[in-house]
C-alpha cells in the first residue's frame, strides 16, 4: 500500500497520453528487459498489442534471434543491434522495465545501458518502470516511473511486481484502451451477482 501512495501519478498520466500520441502516428514500441523483467516484458507487448492496439516488441521474445547475437556480438550490445535491425527511429520508443535501470560502471545490465543510448542516437522516446532512480535508465528517460523503496530487502521484489502494477494502470488507461479484456467484457449471470 505504501508502495502505490508514493508513486507519481502524474508521471504515469503522461506516459499514458505519450503512448497514445504514438500510436495515433503509428509509432512502434521497443519493450527492454532482462531476468523478471523479461517476463514482465513479454507481458507488457502482449497488453499493448491486444488492448491498446499498439505495435510493441520484445526482444527477450526471440530466443533464437536473442541468443545468436548474444553468441556473436555479445550480450552487452544485444538490445541495441535489435533497435538497429528494426529501423527503429523517430515516432518509435523504447520502453524499459528494470530493477536498476542499468548501471555501466557497476557492469549491471549493460545491454539496457547500450540500447537506451542507441535509442537517444536514433531519436526514440524513452520510458519506462525502474526501481532505481539512480540508474542509466532513470537518467535519460524522457519519462520514468520509480518504483519507491520501502524496504532495501525487498527492492527487486517490489520493483518486478509493482512493473506489472503500474503497467496495467497505463494500459486500462481510458485514453489508450480500446479492446475491453475478456472477463471485464463478460456479462455476469444474475445469480451469480
Amino acid at each position: 500500500m505504501e508502495i502505490a501512495c508514493k508513486l507519481d501519478h502524474e508521471v504515469v498520466e503522461r506516459i499514458v497520453f505519450a503512448l497514445a500520441d504514438l500510436r495515433d502516428h503509428g509509432g512502434r514500441v521497443f519493450v527492454l528487459g532482462v531476468g523478471g523483467s523479461a517476463a514482465n516484458a513479454s507481458h507488457l507487448v502482449n497488453d499493448f498489442r491486444k488492448l491498446a492496439n499498439i505495435e510493441a516488441y520484445s526482444p527477450a521474445d526471440n530466443v533464437a534471434e536473442l541468443t545468436a547475437r548474444t553468441n556473436d556480438e555479445g550480450w552487452d550490445t544485444v538490445f541495441a543491434e535489435w533497435l538497429q535491425t528494426s529501423h527503429a527511429g523517430e515516432g518509435d520508443a523504447v520502453f524499459v522495465l528494470s530493477v536498476g535501470g542499468g548501471d555501466l560502471k557497476r557492469n549491471v545490465s549493460v545491454n539496457i545501458v547500450r540500447a537506451v543510448d542507441e535509442a537517444r542516437r536514433r531519436g526514440l522516446k524513452v520510458y519506462g518502470i525502474v526501481g532505481r532512480a539512480e540508474g542509466h535508465t532513470a537518467r535519460m528517460a524522457d519519462e520514468i516511473v520509480i518504483i519507491p523503496t520501502v524496504d532495501a530487502a525487498h527492492v527487486t521484489a517490489h520493483a518486478e511486481s509493482f512493473q506489472a502494477v503500474v503497467w496495467h494502470c497505463i494500459v486500462f488507461h481510458p485514453k489508450l484502451i480500446v479492446e475491453t479484456a475478456k472477463w471485464e467484457g463478460l456479462v455476469m449471470p444474475r445469480e451469480t451477482r
